[in-house]
């Protein structure tokens, strides 16, 4: 169904959020619609949902954890970024012998020095991205995320001490991406 920001229909009195609009299917955004329509409908204040930076969590093994832009769509809406990335072994597995590794990536706007994508994959990624797309919402900057101090030894803290940056480009047409 197509709704408006506000979640009304073509027909006046029909409003509609959740799975039906084809935005974003995930209950709490639902959940967030749904307040937003009441909101509308019954407080007085024609309240919008806001759909930027939902953080999404993919519950697979090892975990995935995102908010933001990704790559990709930050080199097509920006024209160019900083990418900060990192892959370790966790602490915990250094006695354990595992080999399991964890990747965590953040995009940054170079212009404003924003925040605009974290991305991660390994143990906790759901719940570490949950705390990080705090940040993103509310457009923190690089150099924020770097004067903020980590718990250490927690895999979290990889996200505010990355410091070496690629800068990749959108290319030029029949040229690659790097």
């Amino acid at each position: 169904m197509i709704v408006d920001r506000y979640g009304q229909s073509s027909i006046p009195s029909i409003y509609a959020v959740g799975d039906v609009t084809n935005r974003i299917a995930l209950t709490p955004v639902a959940i967030r619609e749904g307040a937003a329509v009441a909101m509308t409908l019954f407080g007085g204040d024609r309240i919008p949902a806001d759909h930027d930076n939902v953080p999404s969590a993919v519950f697979s093994q090892p975990p995935v954890g995102t908010v933001g832009l990704t790559q990709g769509e930050a080199v097509t809406e920006f024209g160019e970024v900083e990418v900060y990335m990192t892959s370790f072994r966790p602490m915990r597995h250094s006695l354990s012998g595992r080999d399991e590794r964890t990747l965590m990536k953040l995009v940054v706007e170079p212009a404003s020095q924003r925040v605009v994508g974290a991305h991660m994959v390994g143990a906790d990624a759901p719940e570490i991205i949950q705390g990080v797309a705090i940040a993103v919402k509310a457009g923190l900057t690089k150099a924020q995320f770097d004067a903020t101090i980590g718990i250490h030894p927690t895999a979290a803290e990889e996200f505010v001490t990355m410091r070496e940056k690629k800068v990749v480009r959108s290319a030029a047409p029949g040229s690659r991406v790097a």
